[in-house]
């Protein structure tokens, strides 16, 4: 069972965007409903307080309750830039690299993106799980919102 998922800024920003809303809004929904965790960053935080006005009220409207916020640590930076120096993904995805080191060093059930071209990516995320293997981290699910409850759009 989902206790915990990691959400990543794409997650936020498809909750208005044309392309992803239908299946973000639904997400959303079953996570209130079933309050399940999510686990946003400072990371994350920066990013969004750099968005529009509706994505950070967006954000802010979510009860604290299901929120567990995490820390850019050292051990996250560390790892992050593992996933960089093997070329899982080059310097310019630095913040991706954090995000996905973040989800694993926090043990979270899933990480939600909609980044297909450095996080929901086969080929980069085994890249990521065979650095998480190696040096002793659990693999790190990574799915689309979509992907994660699996309902059916109309």
């Amino acid at each position: 069972m989902i206790k915990r998922i990691y959400i990543d800024t794409s997650v936020f920003g498809g909750y208005f965007d044309n392309e992803f809303e239908a299946a973000t809004k639904p997400f959303f929904e079953i996570i209130r409903e079933k309050k399940i965790k999510i686990i946003v960053s400072e990371l994350l935080e920066l990013e969004l307080y750099k968005a529009p006005e509706h994505i950070i009220d967006f954000y802010e409207s979510i009860s604290e309750e299901i929120i567990e916020k995490v820390e850019l640590t050292n051990e996250v930076k560390e790892l992050a830039e593992k996933y960089i120096i093997e070329k899982v993904v080059g310097k310019t995805s630095r913040a991706d690299c954090q995000h996905i080191a973040m989800a694993t060093v926090c043990k979270a059930d899933v990480l939600a993106s909609w980044n297909f071209k450095h996080i929901v990516n086969l080929e980069k995320i085994r890249g990521y799980n065979s650095i998480n293997f190696r040096e002793g981290y659990p693999m790190i699910e990574i799915r689309t919102p979509k992907e994660i409850f699996g309902y059916e759009n109309d």
